[in-house]
């Protein structure tokens, strides 16, 4: 198994995205890229502590690559956005990849290059491309948070894209 790890707004909705990925095994959602260690919801969300919202992935290379992984990555939010996705403002909304390899840094910095290039954005990409350091695992109601709702609201698939 691998690991991928991506910040691209609010982590509720990216989790569900990747959840759905053929060959990924595992998505946690968590904090990463900050300065403080064990950081809450609180105080991420208060942007003190310069943590992004991010998903670790674990997934296997033989069923999706992480060029693929690149690929949703890119198409799960607007990666031209600074500090924000949509209505969702502040830094830890940053749109980043946290790399754990150099294969993986280059690839990502390929990827980019190849979005920036394709004329796909009206804007140039603002993601940044940075080494992993610590995950710290968010709170547990943030795990599968939007199946948990689906579930307890008896509203099963109506939320699902």
């Amino acid at each position: 198994m691998a690991k991928a790890m991506f910040g691209a707004g609010c982590f509720w909705g990216v989790e569900e995205t990747f959840r759905r990925v053929e060959g990924v095994s595992d998505v946690t959602v968590g904090y990463s890229g900050g300065q403080t260690d064990n950081p809450d919801y609180e105080a991420v969300c208060s942007g003190a502590t310069g943590h992004a919202e991010v998903i670790l992935i674990e997934f296997d290379p033989k069923k999706v690559d992480f060029e693929e992984l690149l690929e949703v990555f890119w198409d799960s939010h607007d990666p031209t956005q600074v500090n924000r996705q949509g209505s969702d403002i502040g830094p830890q909304y940053r749109s980043v990849v946290f790399t754990f390899d150099e294969e993986q840094t280059e690839a990502a910095r390929r990827s980019k290059a190849e979005q920036d290039a394709s004329g796909r954005f009206a804007r140039p990409i603002a993601t940044e491309i940075t080494s992993a350091g610590p995950f710290w695992r968010a709170e547990e109601y943030h795990q599968q948070y939007m199946a948990k709702r689906r579930q307890g609201a008896g509203m099963v698939g109506s939320l699902a894209r």
